[in-house]
């Protein structure tokens, strides 16, 4: 969680030195996604997240050097291998990563491989379309997914009890046929085993789980975003004092803690050291994975492409 907590802090500061182009800060979310992530089986299982799941990516061991260069814009998706981790390349469609898991968790059953799908979106994606067919999709087919509702108060500048029908994305569960239940999303043990547990039904073939991760982003939505223009400052300070990070170090010693920051911060500096060395690909490879078989469009393209770089 801290090495999630420093690695966010550098990178927005990365972006406002003008090193990343934009970034969309994690603050506040530690816990439900190092929790969650935690609680997957690496050797059957597969984690489809959005544009925000930092923490995720380090519970999964993901190089963040590899998991950083998409917000460096050096390759869409980062350049980690997703079966290696079993996390599917970031996806920045809302809603788009839930109807990918629930297309591998099809798959999964109709291996027969045993695994689950854990497939993470915000509370603004809940209201998405593609989120109600995938959850129904889940539920008519009994597949084996989790779906894990980081409900942070926030859909941008729009809070939830807004564009939330009800209140409760857990809630809308039961209208599918699925378990669904609400957990405290800054209790990181809290958040791991009522995944395991989801996880686990899902691979006995209980089928799906919504689980409501209730937290809170303590920064932006974005680098672009000014969240002093829809909040105030006092909400920003009282839901401060339940961070994810001041609630875990109560459990752990100050050695610990110490231990655990001397190693963040060698993280940072070797991911920083690697963000500054890193080189946009061949502008060629442009035309390289557009098509399975090049188009004659394409390879004409190319063609003056390099007729123009040898001029």
């Amino acid at each position: 969680m801290l090495v999630t907590r420093r690695l966010d802090e550098e990178a927005v500061a990365l972006q406002r030195q003008g090193v990343l182009p934009a970034y969309a800060p994690v603050r506040g979310q530690e816990a439900a996604q190092i929790g969650s992530a935690a609680a997957l089986d690496r050797a059957r299982d597969f984690a489809f997240p959005t544009y925000r799941e930092l923490g995720a990516a380090v519970a999964l061991g993901v190089d963040p050097v590899a998991y950083m260069a998409m917000h460096l814009n050096i390759w869409h998706g980062g350049l980690y291998d997703p079966n290696v981790a079993r996390l599917a390349p970031p996806n920045a469609v809302v809603g788009g990563p839930v109807l990918h898991a629930v297309g591998w968790a099809m798959g999964a059953k109709l291996d027969g491989t045993g695994g689950a799908a854990l497939t993470y979106f915000g509370d603004g994606a809940s209201s998405q379309g593609d989120v109600h067919e995938a959850m129904n999709f889940a539920g008519v087919y009994r597949l084996p997914v989790v779906f894990f509702c980081q409900n942070n108060g926030w859909a941008i500048s729009l809070p939830t009890g807004d564009q939330v029908a009800g209140g409760s994305v857990a809630a809308r569960a039961a209208g599918y046929g699925i378990e669904g239940q609400r957990v405290d999303g800054n209790d990181v043990t809290a958040v791991f085993e009522a995944t395991r547990a989801a996880l686990e039904r899902g691979r006995a073939g209980g089928g799906p789980t919504v689980i409501e991760a209730m937290t809170y982003r303590l920064g932006p939505h974005s680098t672009s975003d000014d969240p002093s223009r829809y909040r105030s400052a006092e909400e920003e300070r009282l839901r401060a004092e339940q961070d994810p990070i001041t609630r875990a170090v109560r459990s752990v010693s100050a050695e610990e803690v110490a231990d655990a920051e001397e190693h963040a911060a060698a993280v940072v500096r070797k991911t920083t050291a690697g963000l500054h060395a890193m080189q946009p690909p061949p502008a060629d490879e442009l035309f390289s994975f557009v098509c399975r078989e090049p188009t004659a469009a394409l390879l004409d393209q190319h063609r003056a492409w390099k007729e123009s770089q040898d001029a």
